[in-house]
């Protein structure tokens, strides 16, 4: 293990990959080779790319490591699946747009399955992170799986969390209404030569702006920018905005550091406990044949799900029926 650790801190492409894939496996040996990375962690800036489906995210993530790169920043790339890391589709293109960095040694991009979690990230994909910030790497990019209002997960582990639209999206802003417009720090309207590029960034701003009375108090108030990412305009000034909101958070919290600030820290561990304590209810359930039993008693109209859960839960964790 302490080798495998070495090897992760010194920057070694092949070991990290390994253990990013027994991390997407599940394999349980790789929670003690985490415990012996987590002191290397917390020096990465972490970047949240999200949005809907063909707002050109990987494109826009392309163009982001190339300014990186110009500047000799380090670049870990992280794109999230919904459905598996080699089923192609989605995760096919974005490695055909970002393939002209693949040979690159300072860039390592990596895709990872939400294995049917619908925040955005997995515990999985947090845990890849912490491998890529223990590498080394400068800037760590996590483009996340457009699912619209439910996609918040990304901020608790992003220093800066960037929402990427395109003109004409209608019902897309209303979802970013009902749910992400609050993580958002950067807004970015891509492809914005459309026709409805002027009308998306009034509503964003409209939108913004109804929430006035929190920025009046000082707090970091969301740009909206606008860029064509395949043509690699406008990424300059969106990089440059990034720098901003990293000075605003220097400023207010201090440092960069997130796993210092008490509610991040709260809400990571709060996920990494239902995590864990899933794992093991369920391991535990199906060795003993419980499981299986209370779905055939379920199926047989037997006892209803409800109950079957509390039989099967309450007694594991110390807790007897109300």
């Amino acid at each position: 293990m302490q080798s495998i650790v070495e090897k992760v801190v010194s920057g070694d492409v092949r070991t990290v990959a390994r253990l990013i894939r027994d991390i997407d496996d599940g394999m349980p040996e790789v929670r003690n080779v985490l415990k012996e990375l987590y002191p290397h962690t917390g020096n990465a800036y972490v970047i949240g790319i999200t949005g809907a489906p063909g707002v050109g995210k990987s494109t826009l993530v392309d163009q982001m490591i190339a300014h990186l790169r110009k500047r000799d920043k380090t670049v870990g790339v992280l794109a999230v699946d919904p459905t598996s890391p080699f089923s192609g589709g989605a995760i096919l293109g974005d490695r055909v747009r970002m393939q002209r960095h693949s040979m690159d040694k300072g860039v390592f991009i990596r895709s990872m399955a939400t294995r049917g979690h619908f925040g955005g990230l997995t515990q999985s994909t947090r845990s890849a992170i912490d491998v890529l910030d223990a590498m080394g790497k400068d800037y760590i990019l996590v483009e996340t799986v457009g699912v619209g209002q439910d996609e918040v997960d990304v901020v608790r582990s992003a220093h800066t969390t960037v929402i990427v639209v395109i003109p004409g999206m209608g019902d897309g802003i209303q979802a970013i209404k009902a749910g992400i417009l609050e993580v958002g720090d950067i807004f970015l309207i891509n492809k914005a030569d459309r026709d409805g590029s002027d009308k998306t960034y009034t509503d964003l701003k409209l939108m913004i702006e109804m929430d006035q009375r929190k920025y009046d108090k000082g707090g970091w108030k969301p740009p909206i920018l606008k860029a064509q990412a395949v043509f690699d305009e406008g990424v300059a000034e969106f990089m440059e905005e990034i720098e901003r909101h990293a000075q605003s958070l220097k400023a207010t919290f201090g440092g960069l550091d997130i796993r210092k600030q008490k509610d991040m820290v709260r809400q990571e561990l709060s996920e990494m406990i239902k995590a864990r304590l899933l794992e093991e209810v369920i391991s535990k359930l199906t060795e003993t044949g419980d499981f299986d039993r209370a779905v055939q008693a379920i199926t047989a109209g037997k006892i209803d799900p409800y109950s079957a859960c509390d039989n099967l839960v309450l007694p594991i964790v110390g807790l007897s029926h109300p």
